[in-house]
């Protein structure tokens, strides 16, 4: 059974932010997060005011340079000489997306953006994707990668010797021959190489949203542009890319993703807004971080995993309404494609997961290269306690519970892969052929020497954490209420965790047509409700023990229906064991 762990909270944050005027328990909420008083207006208000200017990113004023320089050098040519090197995934399609509009508004035609396929190229540059790029793109002088690069020195120096510039911008994380490339490339941006604080957790498409403001004002500077300034909707598609691809809301990145959340209905790409209509059934005036991580990005993604996500390209840049309405009824559709594979494919996985195994590392050899990742993270819920890796057709993605860091078991194995790459709990490889027997033992094996790690320090995988225990006297409206600026919700800044004890049930049943869901109401004096999604299951076993009490971790949530009153979402759930006092 998981182990609750309350997070610490700096007792000197805790007490300033008390002096300055905010509730106990809301210090409290803020000080876990580190959030200092002096900081705490700042943090709670985003504002754009606030945004960090694109030349305090190290290579962006260099890298705006020479994107420049090779646009006054192709002056007359009518074919495109620069090529937008993306990624099929939201990330990388945003990321493509912002570089496109903005050269499109600086040089008309001088551009052209490439996707690689992921099922016949795989990630980034590879010897069949920089080939097919250099046929689609043949008078290509420079290229400009987004969400990719970082670990394609070999790539950069091949073109460099055809006459053919690279620019780097990525995110992820580097390789050994990091500075090697940063010296071959004609431009190298990375926030996880070098970055102040508050934008090293920026993702591609806010590594491209930076690079665009410092292209738009150098071109300003050399006559080349008049036009008004751009950041409207390259801003949103930052922000919905940051959530998707789980970047920490925190500095930068809170802002972007505040600010495309709050100017979603004025400023969104048409495309993206008629995604949206298309995706949300009651939609608010305001978005939420749920409805970029739960409704658009995923549907971005799935044009990138069914097929090429050239189309999602096409709704991102789309200026004409009927277009875009009918490019976004093709992305949805490869989104409900994705869902019918992911479960066949999360079925057949679950029947190979093993039992007391530093990680999961499942071959399915009939299954979907595209959905690959989002099987690991199903398997990753369901076997919380280490990796998991899913490979199909020698192609792999892996996922990663808190604590552990993929991309370091990936290096472990790395003789076994062709190339590898990614985030600290999420990543993607291809396995050497014949070689998938050796790649489980060394990334397995690479897990659990992390696991011993995570054990010497007190901790497991499955730990759940949350952030004060109160009484259900501390359930106020107003408080409730309060906890909304803490939004928008994401990594880095999860939504609040509560934990209270002792709770009597006064009514247990279901929720929806096929019992799915659970729902509670406390006893009085209290008798809040309380729904725990996707555990129906557990109702017989709940009333069964209805002669005791429980312990609920949750979430607050502030419900309209009828008189505007708090609701609590289950997070867990325990049978209240006295023994344990």
């Amino acid at each position: 059974m998981a182990v609750w762990r309350e997070r610490v909270a700096d007792p000197g944050l805790s007490s300033a932010l008390t002096a300055a005027g905010y509730g106990e328990l809301f210090a409290r909420i803020l000080a876990v997060r580190g959030i200092a008083a002096d900081y705490a207006e700042h943090f709670l208000s985003p504002s754009l005011k606030n945004l960090s200017p694109s030349a305090e990113l190290p290579g962006v004023v260099a890298a705006a340079t020479v994107i420049l320089d090779a646009i006054e050098s192709s002056a007359g040519r009518t074919a495109p000489s620069i090529c937008i090197f993306g990624d099929y995934d939201c990330d990388g399609i945003s990321a493509a997306a912002i570089m496109i509009s903005t050269l499109d508004a600086v040089a008309p035609g001088m551009a052209q953006a490439f996707i690689p396929h992921r099922m016949t190229e795989g990630y980034g540059m590879t010897e069949a994707s920089v080939g097919r790029m250099l046929k689609e793109v043949p008078g290509v002088r420079l290229v400009v990668t987004v969400d990719n690069g970082i670990n394609s020195l070999a790539h950069v120096r091949s073109l460099k010797a055809q006459g053919i510039s690279v620019v780097i911008t990525d995110h992820h994380l580097p390789g050994e021959d990091a500075e090697d490339l940063r010296a071959e490339a004609a431009g190298f941006v990375n926030p996880k190489v070098e970055a102040p604080k508050q934008l090293e957790g920026l993702c591609g498409a806010g590594v491209a949203f930076m690079l665009a403001g410092e292209i738009v004002a150098q071109a300003k500077d050399r006559g080349l542009y008049d036009g008004p300034l751009l950041g409207g909707p390259l801003l949103v598609l930052a922000g919905l890319a940051t959530v998707t691809d789980i970047m920490p809301l925190t500095g930068q990145n809170r802002i972007l993703v505040a600010e495309a959340l709050r100017r979603f209905r004025q400023l969104a790409p048409v495309g993206l807004r008629e995604l949206y209509d298309r995706a949300c059934k009651n939609s608010a005036p305001i978005l939420s971080s749920r409805d970029f991580g739960f409704l658009l990005g995923p549907r971005i993604n799935a044009a990138g995993r069914m097929a090429s996500g050239e189309e999602a390209l096409k709704l991102l840049l789309s200026a004409d309404r009927e277009e875009a309405r009918m490019l976004a009824l093709a992305v949805d559709n490869y989104n409900i494609d994705r869902k019918m594979t992911e479960g066949s494919m999360t079925e057949y996985a679950l029947s190979l997961v093993e039992p007391d195994v530093a990680a999961q590392v499942i071959d399915i050899p009939n299954g979907h290269q595209g959905v690959a990742g989002i099987v690991a993270s199903r398997i990753l819920e369901s076997c919380p306690h280490g990796p998991v890796a899913i490979v199909v057709s020698g192609h792999g993605s892996c996922r990663a519970p808190e604590g552990f860091n993929v991309r370091d078991i990936l290096q472990n194995a790395a003789a076994t892969l062709e190339h590898f790459g990614g985030h600290a709990q999420a990543g993607g490889f291809s396995v050497r052929y014949g070689m998938f027997a050796e790649f489980k033992r060394l990334f397995t094996e690479g897990a659990a020497a992390q696991a011993a790690k995570l054990k010497a320090a007190n901790r497991a995988p499955d730990d759940i954490f949350y952030d004060a225990e109160i009484t259900e006297a501390d359930i106020a409206l107003d408080f409730a209420e309060s906890l909304e600026r803490l939004e928008p919700f994401g990594e880095g800044n999860e939504e609040p965790v509560f934990r209270i004890d002792n709770v009597v049930f006064s009514s247990v049943r279901t929720l929806g047509a096929d019992g799915k869901h659970l729902s509670v109401e406390l006893a009085a004096p209290s008798r809040l409700r309380a729904v725990w999604w996707g555990h129906g299951d557990m109702a017989e076993s709940i009333r069964s023990n209805s002669a005791n009490t429980f312990d609920l971790l949750f979430k607050f949530s502030v419900s309209d229906y009828g008189s505007r009153h708090v609701e609590l979402t289950i997070t867990d759930l325990k049978i209240h064991d006295e023994r344990m006092n």
